[in-house]
């Protein structure tokens, strides 16, 4: 089994900064894909950030400039800066991941969220 958990969330005002990392964890073979999405209240789940495992990334229009995703295979974690934060940055963000496991069965994986606050 695969296990993503995330961390860094918390409360910051407009304009601030804060980093996201997504570490993978159990019987991991190789991580291909990683990703964050984020689900603000009564919204549905949305893509922000996808990058591949060769480096490749993309993200949603409404992050471009301002969010970077990044990752670091040797630890299994990916990231995500997030700078010139907003009020409507405020959701839960959730890392996803294509993991092969040791079983070599592909298979998708969430983390359980971390909750990101912007005050204005």
């Amino acid at each position: 089994q695969v296990q993503l958990v995330e961390s860094g969330g918390g409360l910051v005002q407009a304009g601030g900064s804060l980093r996201l990392s997504c570490a993978a964890s159990g019987s991991i073979h190789r991580i291909d894909d990683m990703g964050w999405y984020r689900q603000a209240p009564g919204k549905q789940r949305e893509f922000v950030a996808h990058i591949s495992s060769g480096g490749s990334t993309n993200y949603a229009d409404s992050v471009k400039g301002r969010f970077t995703i990044s990752r670091d295979n040797a630890k299994n974690t990916a990231y995500l800066q997030m700078n010139s934060l907003k009020p409507e940055d405020t959701a839960v963000y959730y890392c996803n991941a294509d993991c092969v496991s040791t079983a070599r069965v592909l298979a998708n994986y969430w983390g359980q969220g971390t909750q990101v606050t912007v005050s204005s």
